[in-house]
């Protein structure tokens, strides 16, 4: 799954790849394969992102435009 949003709300909140990884406690490596759809983001990242960005899960993974 792409997750177009968390690279839009990445470049939102003007932070690098590896500031949002030192959020989750993972390498940015780990985090760029994320936003590509490379690698599935865990429930835990993405509820946590969620919370950091102040949007709903469904907001993050692309099922609805309400924040």
């Amino acid at each position: 799954m792409y997750l177009k949003r968390l690279e839009d709300l990445r470049i939102d909140h003007d932070l690098s790849q590896q500031a949002v990884a030192d959020i989750l406690f993972c390498q940015r490596e780990v985090y760029r394969r994320y936003e590509k759809g490379e690698r599935e983001l865990p429930l835990s990242y993405a509820v946590k992102l969620a919370e950091f960005y102040r949007v709903s899960l469904d907001y993050l993974v692309g099922r609805s435009d309400k924040r």
